[in-house]
């Protein structure tokens, strides 16, 4: 049941807009912080689970928002974030403000 809650979030504001991403020439956030990061190297997204049943009345927020992993980049241990567009075009919520000065705490620790 995790993995196909986890599955459906990392769908992010769904599969049409993952599609309009890709026609528009674009990855979507997850896409691109996989990218960025080191091939083959450990990571791990913080708070995929962040906005989960959160403003239904706006379409929901899977994972807040906002896209946050921790892995390597030239081997050196990274935070990365993205905006996820395909969660309201980008647009921001209380709960993306509160997970990206979590962020910014973790990243102080």
């Amino acid at each position: 049941d995790l993995k196909r809650k986890l599955a459906e979030v990392h769908l992010g504001g769904g599969k049409a807009k993952i599609a309009k991403q890709h026609d528009q020439g674009k990855m979507t956030a997850r896409e691109r912080i996989d990218y960025l990061l080191d091939p083959k190297s450990e990571r791990i997204e913080i708070g995929a689970f962040v906005g989960e049943g959160m403003y239904e009345e706006h379409g929901g927020c899977p994972s807040g928002g906002v896209i946050v992993k921790i892995g390597f980049i030239k081997g050196k241990q990274c935070i990365v974030v993205a905006n996820d567009a395909t969660v309201k075009a980008g647009a921001w919520f209380p709960i993306t403000a509160k997970k990206k000065n979590k962020r910014k705490k973790m990243k102080r620790e």
